[in-house]
């Protein structure tokens, strides 16, 4: 029945600067504001100023809801854009037939509150990538095309900066009825949708790879491929109810591998048998970022419920001692605030690959060092509430306060106008 939005901030600041403390750069992209007077508009709340607005859709709410349920205003508020994860999904320039590096913000039509993040998503990739020669932002896919963006989506190499397999995990086909669906829960890609993707982006045709989810995991709450499976270079981390045919798609993504670098794909392949679905999701060992650190040795940032889960630490664990496999560091972080709502380390991440001439020519301060790091945690401790309720949702104060503190926010990132307010 509450939030800590000043809590999940910080805790989400603090896992990228460890990173970032670790030589691996972080950057940040700026939230959303909220409430979203825009949403409220389109969705028929009226009022002379902005105020009046939002008077209006907390009085509809007030009287039409039960006690502790959601409607209009609380999708209006949502703050699920923390989760850079689903922003969009991103082409480096090494893989694209026009050399240049791609990104197409995620529609998220499968919900409500997330629907409305991406035009908004589009307008902040452009004012960071501004550069039509060395950046392309699309935008957002129609809604026939069901798209959650980079949770669903893991690029594969031998060498980040040689040719790299996209591997493209979907639930649904929008047209094809005879493929399996799940029954509990809706899945929220469609094949379609990164097939448009691939073609939109130029991914040359050796370097992707559409592979189904297991319906049954994404109705055992694997809503995205994210929380089932992870990889980075050559190194592919999962459980084996993540595809419909577990075996045949694994081999297909060695197969895939090997032919575009000649190497192999190494996988650890977690049974159901070492850990069941349930666990899986319940700690969200899978939706941990997968990093490589050396030559032959990988570090797995993994949210703190894997280490307090006795089960799954003493697996982990045993994957370190094993000296069979890379992954040699297990690194866990509290982030309770996302997880509380479904999202883990790699759900606060968008692995965005570019080149050396491509970062000169992005805008913003947005690499995370200690004096930005710093800045931030003030920003944030100036402006955030240490709680919401649903009740303040309503309060115009709150729209006064999340106003002025991305005024502030856009002066510390270095970038122009961004928010609706400010134009």
């Amino acid at each position: 029945d509450r939030s800590h939005p000043r809590e999940a901030a910080l805790q989400g600041l603090a896992k990228a600067k460890a990173l970032a403390d670790r030589g691996l750069p972080q950057a940040v992209l700026p939230p959303h504001e909220r409430p979203s007077i825009e949403a409220l508009r389109s969705w028929g709340f009226q009022g002379h100023n902005d105020e009046e607005v939002l008077s209006q859709a907390a009085s509809s709410e007030i009287h039409r809801l039960r006690p502790g349920s959601s409607g209009l205003l609380a999708a209006a508020c949502s703050a699920s854009a923390m989760w850079t994860a689903n922003a969009c999904t991103m082409t480096p320039s090494t893989d694209s037939e026009d050399g240049r590096a791609h990104f197409t913000p995620a529609n998220l039509v499968s919900k409500l509150h997330r629907s409305i993040e991406a035009d908004f998503t589009g307008e902040v990739l452009k004012a960071i990538f501004p550069d039509e020669e060395r950046f392309f932002v699309h935008p957002p896919l129609p809604a026939a095309f069901p798209d959650e963006g980079a949770a669903n989506h893991t690029r594969l190499c031998a060498d980040p900066s040689g040719p790299g397999l996209h591997l493209f995990v979907y639930g649904k086909s929008s047209f094809d009825e005879s493929l399996p669906r799940p029954v509990k829960f809706p899945s929220r890609q469609s094949r379609e949708s990164f097939e448009t993707i691939a073609r939109l982006h130029g991914i040359i045709g050796d370097r992707q790879l559409f592979l189904q989810q297991s319906p049954q995991a994404i109705d055992a709450g694997v809503f995205h491929n994210d929380v089932i499976s992870v990889g980075h270079n050559d190194l592919f981390f999962c459980h084996e109810q993540a595809f419909l045919h577990p075996e045949q798609s694994i081999s297909s993504l060695k197969q895939a591998f090997s032919a575009l670098t000649g190497k192999e794909l190494r996988v650890i392949c977690i049974r159901k048998d070492e850990l069941p679905l349930d666990t899986v999701v319940r700690t969200y060992l899978f939706n941990s970022q997968l990093i490589q650190t050396g030559p032959d040795c990988f570090l797995l940032v993994a949210p703190e419920e894997c280490r307090e889960n006795a089960q799954v630490f003493g697996l982990l664990d045993g994957l370190v001692r094993d000296g069979d496999n890379p992954l040699s560091e297990i690194l866990t972080f509290n982030l309770r605030e996302s997880m509380r709502n479904g999202g883990g380390p790699a759900c606060l991440r968008q692995r965005v690959l570019l080149s050396a001439n491509e970062l000169r020519h992005m805008r913003g301060r947005l690499f995370l060092d200690e004096a930005l790091y710093r800045d931030l945690v003030a920003w944030v401790e100036k402006h955030y509430r240490e709680e919401l309720r649903p009740v303040d949702l309503g309060d115009p104060v709150l729209l006064e306060e999340s106003r002025s503190a991305l005024d502030e926010l856009v002066q510390i990132l270095h970038l122009p106008a961004l928010y609706a307010f400010q134009k």
